[in-house]
């Protein structure tokens, strides 16, 4: 009869030896599962707050647009565009010049004259009043300057052109077609509507919309060049 008892108190020891280690196994998955999903949860959180790429980045690199006037150049930032050259030397819409400069680089003048305004002088120029302007004649060219800028300096407001050796910035002059023309200056456009062979001035604005150059047009052709600086 003790026997018979001994060996049920084996079985049953052997019994609840078994299930602890089943449930000890159950435990230890479980655990290894869970700290599997809290990786792979860790993990994909990393990747989510981690950028993918510096598009957004390298997209603000993109180049700015300059537009026409914005570059600094001889201390004349917008009408540089409004410029002849003659012999490798540009005279420009407000550029600075006295009769030295001038003569320096276009010869002597055939004339010249000046007049300093006043209120009495008839012409009805009162911002000018005290003002002095000059003209200088060539052969071809005419150019007007006047004594506005600081430190009483004269500076060109008006050339005219009437020559073919004198080309303009983009190198058009008096003799050339209304096709090249308007390659050369694709943002003018014709006053009067431009009709075939009707007579018309083409007009070219830089970027202030407010000084400008017109070149008129007879016969299909460049007859003459004005480039111009509005007076206050």
């Amino acid at each position: 009869m003790k026997a018979l008892k001994k060996i049920v108190t084996i079985i049953m020891i052997l019994v609840v030896g078994t299930a602890t280690l089943a449930g000890c196994g159950e435990n230890q998955n479980s655990s290894s599962a869970a700290t599997t999903g809290k990786s792979a949860a860790v993990s994909t959180g990393t990747a989510q707050n981690t950028p993918s790429g510096n598009s957004a980045v390298s997209s603000d690199s993109s180049g700015k647009v300059i537009k026409q006037g914005t570059i600094q150049k001889d201390g004349n930032v917008i009408l540089k565009e409004l410029a002849f050259v003659y012999n490798g030397n540009t005279i420009a819409i407000s550029d600075i010049v006295d009769d030295e400069k001038l003569e320096n680089i276009l010869g002597k003048a055939e004339g010249n004259k000046s007049h300093t305004y006043s209120q009495d002088d008839g012409l009805n120029m009162d911002p000018l009043i005290g003002f002095t302007e000059k003209q200088y004649k060539f052969k071809g060219l005419d150019i007007k300057t006047i004594n506005a800028a600081e430190d009483k300096k004269f500076f060109v407001f008006q050339i005219k052109i009437t020559d073919s050796k004198y080309p303009t910035a983009r190198n058009i002059k008096v003799g050339d077609s209304v096709e090249k023309l308007k390659e050369a200056y694709p943002e003018g456009k014709f006053i009067g509507g431009g009709a075939a062979g009707e007579e018309d001035d083409f007009q070219y604005l830089p970027a202030n919309y407010v000084d400008g150059m017109k070149f008129h047009v007879k016969d299909k052709k460049v007859t003459s060049i004005m480039m111009y600086k509005l007076l206050d």
